[in-house]
């Protein structure tokens, strides 16, 4: 790849070969996106980790590349969002087509005043380096580059794993096995674990090129384009002046064949015209799945992202969702670790994540049928819903050629404390993600900004609040004044929220109460 150059980590020889070992809280497999997020979000709280991997380079080609606002704000707090803010492509501007005529433009951040962009396109190689070069400066997190699993034992005290190196193979005893392995998951084969799904058969071919010209910002999709007249095609523009052109070739199409570079030209030309120019960058021809795991926890195995669910790659649901499973379950893991939690907290991963998950393949299953119909009588639907949708509004909001990525709700959370006043305008209840605003002068500082690694007691004021005895799972922070804050949580005096460490809201009250938000705060942990 003309682009992008790969580094090979170094491989270190293991301790545990030369007979010195100890046993691990946590031992992280695959160091995709979610791996390293998940041992950093660990470190950011005290807690040591392993992470395995069996390569030693980030992974090969684009992949993921759009990353969501609610990812970002997660890698934020560990100091890397920013520059993959920079490096990135930011859109917010979305445009259809049909045939060759535009039918409708979109906005997927109408409202201003967030940190971070609804999305910031960037391959993935660049965020697992990012993340990497982030790990290998934490003390706290030593990741293990050609350190591949073949073996699992686990029990319901920990687990044992035998791990095979370039100098041999060792065992390595751990309190918790996390599972951020992919799809093809090593560890839920070794368990033999059934991951049922839908398999769909249409093939799709990804082109990243660079094109020599001037490139289109916003992302485009088109419906039965002139240069590709049976099927559908998507736009996106990615750093480095690199373009993904997905082509939809339909389920009987040769991998083979359309892979070949002259057949990739001939489609591009068709697109671009005679006179474009690009280089290629990375080629793959893809079907995909609709996974999800029975359960996400057994007994000391934890399962996250692409190795406890899988969805359609349409809407960017698979590496956030990813992320926000390890968000999800750092703050968990970490607190039954330190034992200030008992590990039934875990439950509430599974129920939340499993949840979430569920809805992310609904949402992409929508796409995946409204892209990909599967009988004439639904073409014929989505046919007569794009040709009203130029003139009639009522017929956009049935098109779906990928509804993006947003932060799912967790309502009926067993974390979570519900509402005793039924006044409540748009702020967010609990189950919701929280939402962040500017909370000074234009510049100066952000809402998200202000929560820590735990939990957060938001309270509004009118002038500074001082609260004592808060409990001490808790910090607080008090937004004072009239700003856009208070608008978006429907915040008067004393309006007061209690924000988990993953940035949902668990409770929220019309005033502030210490011993409410104490009582909130023991069910939130799993202690109620």
């Amino acid at each position: 790849m003309a682009s992008f150059t790969y580094r090979h980590y170094p491989y270190h020889r293991p301790a545990e070969l030369d007979g010195r070992s100890e046993r691990r809280a946590v031992v992280i497999v695959g160091a995709g996106m979610a791996g390293p997020t998940l041992a950093l979000a660990l470190a950011q709280r005290g807690v040591r980790s392993v992470v395995l991997d069996e390569d030693d380079t980030v992974s090969l080609g684009s992949r993921s590349i759009c990353q969501a606002k609610h990812s970002l704000e997660t890698w934020d707090r560990f100091g890397v969002a920013s520059r993959m803010v920079e490096k990135g492509i930011t859109w917010e501007q979305g445009e259809l087509y049909l045939h060759d005529k535009p039918v409708f433009r979109f906005n997927l951040q109408p409202e201003p005043g967030h940190k971070f962009p609804a999305f910031v396109n960037l391959q993935q190689y660049y965020v697992e380096e990012y993340l990497y070069g982030r790990c290998l400066d934490e003390n706290l997190i030593e990741m293990r580059f050609r350190n591949k699993l073949v073996a699992i034992t686990p029990d319901k005290d920990g687990v044992v794993v035998e791990v095979e190196t370039p100098d041999g193979r060792y065992t390595l005893d751990a309190d918790w096995l996390v599972a951020c392995d992919g799809v093809r998951s090593t560890v839920r084969h070794l368990m033999d674990l059934p991951y049922p799904g839908e398999v769909f058969h249409d093939r799709f071919l990804i082109a990243d090129i660079r094109l020599l010209s001037e490139l289109p910002k916003e992302r485009r999709f088109w419906f039965y384009p002139p240069f590709h007249p049976t099927n559908s095609v998507l736009l996106h523009r990615q750093a480095d002046n690199v373009l993904r052109v997905d082509f939809q070739l339909g389920p009987d199409a040769d991998p083979e064949e359309e892979k070949k570079p002259e057949n990739i030209d001939r489609r591009l030309r068709q697109m671009f015209g005679p006179e474009a120019r690009w280089e290629h960058e990375w080629t793959s021809v893809y079907t995909f799945t609709c996974r999800m795991m029975d359960r996400f926890v057994h007994d000391r195995v934890i399962f996250a992202g692409d190795a406890a669910h899988v969805v359609s790659p349409f809407g960017a649901r698979g590496g956030n969702g990813a992320i926000a499973d390890v968000d999800n379950l750092a703050w968990k893991l970490a607190m039954i670790v330190r034992k200030t939690a008992p590990a039934s907290l875990l439950e509430s991963y599974c129920i939340e994540r499993r949840a979430a998950a569920r809805e992310n393949i609904l949402n992409s299953t929508r796409s995946t049928d409204f892209i990909t119909p599967k009988f004439p009588a639904s073409r014929a639907f989505r046919d007569a819903t794009l040709s009203l949708a130029r003139d009639f509004p009522f017929a956009r909001a049935l098109i779906n050629s990928g509804r993006l990525s947003v932060p799912t709700a967790q309502a009926g959370s067993p974390l979570d404390t519900p509402d005793d006043d039924t006044g409540w305008g748009r702020g967010p209840g609990p189950g919701r993600a929280m939402l962040d605003a500017p909370t000074g002068k234009e510049g100066e500082g952000w809402l998200i900004d202000g929560l820590g690694p735990e939990f957060t007691v938001l309270t509004f004021a009118d002038e500074q609040a001082r609260v004592v005895d808060l409990p001490r799972e808790a910090t607080c922070l008090c937004i004072v004044g009239d700003g856009l804050a208070r608008q978006r949580y429907d915040a008067r005096p004393g309006t007061t929220y209690l924000i988990r460490p993953d940035r949902y809201v668990a409770a929220r009250w019309r005033r502030l109460d210490v011993a409410a938000i104490a009582t909130a705060l023991q069910r939130a942990t799993g202690n109620g």
